[in-house]
């Protein structure tokens, strides 16, 4: 993988958690691979590769990749407009994360129990989703910035949806961390997204 196939890879997972986090929005369903792989991603330390962190396969990264490829393409037939606020939002999120030294302290200290968790219960367990949900609600749903989330209101009052979709953002901006630190920033969505689509394609067609 080049440097730049990198970045597009934790972009896919920020872009990933951003699609499911739309559709449990709108319909109330999960898929269920996608929020393991984007569970999984936030308790992954010392990956050998990016793709390591999202369980070693782009195959959980399609949806994400599609959705960036839209933002890319600016096609209007396949741009996902609600994923891509939602991609934004957490990125500019990221960028607030990381100058609170002490959100990042507390993000750190309770992830090994949330790992403690998963040991015991598997990664897509209630009980897991809903402690990653608390810890986005104690830390980032504080800062100025809100990700507001639309969609049917039946499905955002239930509990259980209200949690998945915190944690989905609490790994979206954790993907978003990893992007930053792979050397990503905002104007190369404006400035290359040429380059970035022809690094973009052969994941896609590999995933």
């Amino acid at each position: 993988m080049s440097p730049t196939q990198e970045q597009l890879t934790a972009l896919g997972g920020v872009f990933l958690a951003a699609v499911l986090v739309d559709k449990i929005a709108k319909t109330g369903q999960t898929n269920e691979a996608g929020l393991t792989c984007m569970l999984g991603s936030l308790l992954i330390r010392d990956p050998k590769d990016t793709l390591e962190v999202y369980g070693g396969d782009d195959i959980n990264l399609r949806d994400g990749y599609r959705a960036l490829i839209g933002a890319l393409e600016r096609d209007p037939s396949t741009l996902q407009r609600e994923p891509l606020r939602y991609a934004l939002a957490m990125l500019g999120l990221e960028r607030q994360l990381a100058k609170r030294g002490d959100m990042l302290d507390e993000i750190g200290k309770r992830l090994p129990q949330i790992q403690s968790q998963v040991e015991h219960f598997g990664p897509a367990h209630e009980n897991v989703i809903a402690a990653c949900g608390a810890l986005y609600q104690d830390t980032l749903s504080t800062l100025r910035q809100r990700i507001q989330v639309h969609g049917d209101m039946r499905n955002l009052q239930q509990p259980s949806n209200a949690s998945k979709i915190r944690a989905l953002l609490l790994a979206g901006i954790r993907s978003a961390r990893l992007w930053r630190q792979l050397g990503g920033h905002r104007w190369q969505l404006v400035i290359s997204r040429r380059k970035l689509l022809k690094e973009l394609y052969p994941l896609m067609r590999s995933s």
